[in-house]
């Protein structure tokens, strides 16, 4: 793993990389109707939304693949259907946490550099983005391909990194909610604040590693404040 001068106080970051869902929107509506119609495709009926959650977060062939049982040709085709229903309503079931939009802004206002670091496939995350007008606070929005080749979150950091000419992680510090988040982080030497808002547990975001926690919107703009 690579080694850098650890950060005493996430406020100290110069770049803040950002996770999407969980961390900036609430994303569980039009994500959960989307895997329910993907899953329709193949016959299943999911009626509980709630038994869907999981599948915020990680790269979604691993999640029907680990819930459903897909194998991965079958994965791939259900991301197909997933991307089908959410290029046409699921992005726009997205929900703005509290007081995240302001916090952006103010964070870009003090100089500090934010990049987007999301999973989610980078045309969907700007569209997003902009639709809740925070997309001008970003200098950097980087995601997945939608081709699910680049979803691993540590592959999404390397790739903002390259774009940025970053070669370590000195003066970074990585806000998500959930262990990949934290894991990925890592592996490029960047320490990690978890939100505890989103989707993952105090246990899960502690396990991986996560050097700050926030209970809510208002405590990470404490912990990040200058």
């Amino acid at each position: 793993m690579p080694s850098s001068t650890p950060l005493s106080s996430p406020s100290l970051a110069e770049y803040l990389f950002l996770d999407l869902d969980g961390t900036l929107t609430d994303p569980s509506e039009g994500i959960t109707r989307g895997v329910m119609y993907a899953l329709e495709r193949f016959g299943i009926h999911e009626k509980d939304p709630r038994r869907l959650y999981p599948f915020i977060g990680p790269p979604l062939y691993d999640s029907f693949m680990r819930h459903y049982g897909f194998d991965l040709p079958s994965a791939y085709k259900a991301i197909e259907y997933f991307q089908e229903y959410y290029g046409q309503q699921g992005m726009y079931e997205n929900v703005p946490y509290p007081g995240i939009r302001e916090l952006l802004y103010a964070w870009q206002a003090e100089g500090r550099k934010l990049v987007l670091a999301t999973s989610k496939p980078e045309v969907f995350a700007v569209r997003i983005l902009e639709r809740f007008d925070m997309a001008g606070a970003f200098l950097l929005m980087a995601g997945g391909d939608v081709e699910e080749k680049r979803v691993e979150k540590q592959l999404v950091i390397g790739y903002a990194m390259e774009k940025l000419g970053l070669s370590h992680g000195e003066g970074c510090v990585m806000i998500g909610d959930r262990k990949f988040d934290v894991l990925g982080a890592g592996v490029h030497g960047i320490p990690a604040l978890g939100v505890l808002y989103g989707f993952g547990s105090r246990e899960e975001l502690s396990e991986a590693g996560a050097s700050w926690l926030a209970q809510s919107v208002e405590e990470l703009g404490s912990l990040m404040r200058r």
